[in-house]
């Protein structure tokens, strides 16, 4: 196994989070949320994995909130 390419939590889930991210077209912010979600049980890292996705939707959430108040104040 390459644990550099195909380390055993990415192929968690019978698809890898990047296949998905970029089939979807995601953001950066929104394909870490789900690298982080997907990954979180398996990877080691626990609650701090969720809490690294919690920041990425936390980010989401303020540039919507910024994209909401420019686009009513035009």
């Amino acid at each position: 196994m390459d644990d550099i390419k195909k380390p055993l939590h990415y192929n968690k889930g019978g698809i890898e989070p990047i296949d998905y991210i970029v089939a979807n077209n995601l953001s950066y912010c929104e394909g870490n949320v789900v690298k982080y979600i997907t990954r979180w049980r398996f990877k080691g890292h626990g609650v701090e994995d969720l809490k690294k996705a919690k920041q990425y939707i936390d980010f989401i959430i303020e540039k919507e909130a910024v994209t909401k108040i420019t686009d009513t104040n035009d």
